[in-house]
């Protein structure tokens, strides 16, 4: 009987009346109170012992065995009936005597209040084929649909002509439809001799703000109109709304949108899916679905800032140089799960002497992108598809994002009526990039296509924070203009436009991470310097491992594969001068395995002050394991390197602070063919087995000392451990004994 009596009672919430209506659920020591339109619904468990109470934003639970009572403070004086019968309205207005004036002609209703009463609680329901609602009250409302099918074809189906506040209660359970008509009458004069708006199938002037359980499906067929629009504030914290079509936007709040909760569906609009007009995009929570058709629109739009702070969107692009999110301003994401598919191309726009490339971009910032705490997937199928581009600075912390894209690049005439060439990139950055944490897996397909793209400078990781950070790219390069005497990507004349990991105008900072890298081209290229200071970076790919003016490696584990050049310093001048720049090694472990370029090479300076680096050069010349155009200073630290017989072939500076050795053979050694050297005592002082055939080594280490005896063998076994060639410890056996020497000064060069 108790479950049976508070089921009775609770009927009343199915209708949500509003106003100061309170519901007050009574106990034995205590009574708590709730207002009514702040309960959503009520539900039992399996054993009818607790009953649960959704409120807006909370959950309340009670033994049903502890409840004495349920009362409810309801005045229905404040609640008008507004029920459509197709051609008719019924109507029950109990404020007709305090100033609710309500005319009817057919099914157009027309409501005019100067009742000097808050939150009058108006209630549509019925059907209509050829009906409205509209109101002008100087007191906030609410507007209460309850199952209600207006369709209206010479206006809104529901216009709200009041700048006041109107809460849109779509009732719990019910099912409601508008529609409007492809063209529109003339708007009716108000009293300032002023055409009125009716810039929407639902319109409002005032703030518009959804709430309830219920659904909301809108067909806007009008020829200049938005779906839902507001002139103020436009709100989303509750119900289901499906946008079914819109000559211009689905949702348009001119002074923001925002959204806590809901689930929101956005397909066929001629606009933007959401515009939030001059204020701020901010969403809480809830659920986006917007499919974009349209050329040169965005899903979701802010001219100022965007904040995106809870629930998942899912958007699909398909119009040419459309955006998916796009905000002039900052852009903040956290706690969101976003997923995005783009399938529209670049457009070229005429700009100058040439045309300006405008792209399809899943995710677009002004001033500033931060991400954080997010799991973003993105598929950019579109020619010349971008993932994210930024005008200002990003940082990522704490996210999952996930960037696939196909599409290829192409020749265009730039705006000063040169060749060029546009393409596509996972991120894409006019300021500085900062990844901090996370997981970042970047695939660029595209002829010409880039992982990250930076103009200003790239940092990676710190001391506490490891990032995940993977790209790959694998497109053709575009010829701009076809280099003569064999030039191509990678080196030579001409101008190419190349599918690189990681390009940066400015300074790669790699402080921390877990990177992998395999490029078509460039492994990673920046125009101002690269500093490794730890982390593991594997460049398992590429044409160029690391180039940049300077390049410093301070610690961390690196191992790089390369067709060209696996560090490449220098200013990209050419010649055989020093050109002032510079690679420094002064800790960490370093691995090259260079299969047909100069695997150290500096246009400048190289200097090596501590850590190890063993590399596996080229096998035929003119390439050589070391290329180096200034000093090459060897002060410290452990280093091999496998290489050619060329005139270019060379040892170490004779100003080196650290002993080293060039050896030399006139017959090759075939590949994994061990060379082992020892002391006059037998002691091993290093084994190594090159990857490819080999003419010369060059080796340095601490072990090595003047007026020392050493012997030189090549072939044979070792059981020691074996890292990247390299053995540690073990016994070395079967060599053939090539040649003995002595150290007596800093660089040895020694034949066999």
């Amino acid at each position: 009987m108790r479950r049976l009596f508070i089921i009775s009672l609770l009927a009343l919430l199915n209708f949500n009346l509003w106003a100061q209506n309170t519901m007050t659920v009574h106990t034995e020591n205590y009574n708590d109170e709730y207002l009514i339109s702040d309960t959503d619904s009520m539900y039992f468990n399996e054993d009818s012992d607790v009953i649960y109470f959704q409120l807006i934003n909370d959950l309340v639970s009670y033994y049903t065995d502890d409840i004495d009572s349920v009362s409810f403070d309801i005045s229905t004086d404040n609640t008008i009936f507004i029920s459509y019968d197709q051609q008719s309205v019924n109507i029950i207005n109990p404020m007709e005597d305090l100033g609710v004036n309500i005319e009817v002609n057919g099914a157009d209703v027309t409501v005019t209040t100067e009742a000097d009463t808050k939150d009058i609680n108006y209630v549509l329901s019925g059907n209509t084929e050829e009906g409205m609602f509209k109101i002008y009250s100087d007191k906030r409302f609410n507007l209460l649909l309850n199952g209600v099918d207006i369709y209206n074809s010479d206006w809104p189906a529901i216009n709200i002509q009041s700048e006041k506040k109107c809460r849109l209660n779509l009732v719990y359970g019910s099912t409601n439809i508008l529609t409007d008509g492809t063209d529109y009458a003339a708007a009716a004069v108000n009293a300032n001799n002023e055409e009125e708006d009716q810039k929407a199938t639902l319109f409002s002037e005032g703030d518009l703000e959804f709430i309830g359980g219920g659904s909301l499906t809108v067909n806007s067929l009008g020829s200049d109109q938005h779906a839902i629009r507001s002139d103020d504030e436009l709100i989303i914290s509750e119900g289901n709304i499906l946008i079914n079509s819109a000559a211009k936007d689905g949702l348009h709040g001119k002074n923001g949108f925002f959204m806590s909760g809901g689930d929101v569906s956005i397909e066929a609009v001629g606009g933007d899916g959401i515009d939030a007009g001059n204020d701020i995009l901010k969403m809480l929570a809830g659920v986006l679905d917007i499919t974009s058709t349209q050329n040169d629109v965005k899903a979701m739009k802010s001219d100022t800032s965007m904040y995106l702070l809870g629930g998942s969107i899912h958007l699909n692009i398909q119009g040419d140089q459309s955006k998916g999110i796009s905000s002039d301003y900052e852009l903040i994401i956290d706690n969101m799960e976003i997923n995005i598919e783009t399938s529209g191309d670049a457009v070229l726009e005429p700009s100058g002497s040439g045309y300006d490339a405008s792209y399809c971009t899943a995710i677009d910032g002004g001033t500033e992108i931060s991400i954080s705490n997010a799991l973003i997937e993105i598929e950019s199928n579109g020619e010349a598809g971008r993932g994210f581009s930024c005008d200002g600075n990003m940082l990522i912390e704490n996210a999952d994002i996930l960037i696939t894209n196909t599409g290829d690049g192409d020749l265009y005439t730039n705006e000063d009526g040169d060749d060029d060439a546009y393409h596509g990139t996972c991120f894409n950055v006019d300021g500085d990039m900062e990844i901090l944490s996370g997981n970042i897996e970047l695939s660029n397909s595209g002829d010409g296509g880039k992982g990250i793209s930076i103009d200003g400078n790239l940092n990676i990781g710190d001391d506490t924070n490891i990032p995940n950070v993977n790209v790959t790219t694998t497109g053709s390069s575009i010829v701009i203009q076809q280099g003569g005497g064999g030039g191509g990507p990678g080196g030579g004349s001409g101008d190419y436009d190349e599918a690189k990991a990681i390009t940066c105008d400015s300074e790669v900072t790699i402080n921390n991470g877990e990177i992998i890298i395999e490029s078509a081209d460039d492994g990673i290229k920046a125009d101002e310097a690269i500093t490794i200071e730890n982390g593991n970076l594997q460049v398992l790919g590429s044409v160029e491992a690391l180039e940049a003016p300077y390049i410093t490696v301070n610690n961390g584990n690196l191992e790089l594969h390369s067709e060209d050049d696996g560090f490449n310093a220098t200013f990209g001048d050419g010649g055989e001068g020093n050109d002032g720049s510079l690679l420094q090694i002064n800790g960490g472990y370093t691995m090259i395995n260079a299969i047909g370029g100069d695997a150290v090479d500096s246009n400048g300076d190289f200097e090596i002050n501590g850590g190890e680096l063993i590399v596996h050069g080229p096998q035929s010349a003119p390439e050589v394991g070391m290329d180096v155009n200034g000093d090459k200073l060897i002060d410290g630290g452990f280093l091999i390197i496998s290489g050619t017989s060329s005139n270019m072939t060379e040892g170490a500076s004779s100003s080196s602070n650290q002993n080293s050795l060039l050896l030399r053979t006139t017959q090759a050694l075939s590949a994994n063919t061990l060379i082992h050297i020892e002391d006059n005592e037998g002691n091993q002082i290093v084994t190594f087995a090159p990857l490819r055939s080999y003419y010369s080594i060059i080796f340095s280490s601490s072990n090595l000392q003047n007026g020392i005896s050493y012997n030189v063998y090549t072939g044979g076994t070792c059981t020691g451990d074996e890292e990247n060639g390299l053995y540690q410890g073990g016994t070395f056996s079967g060599g053939s004994l090539e040649t003995s020497f002595t150290i007596s000064q800093t660089v040895t060069t020694v034949w066999f």
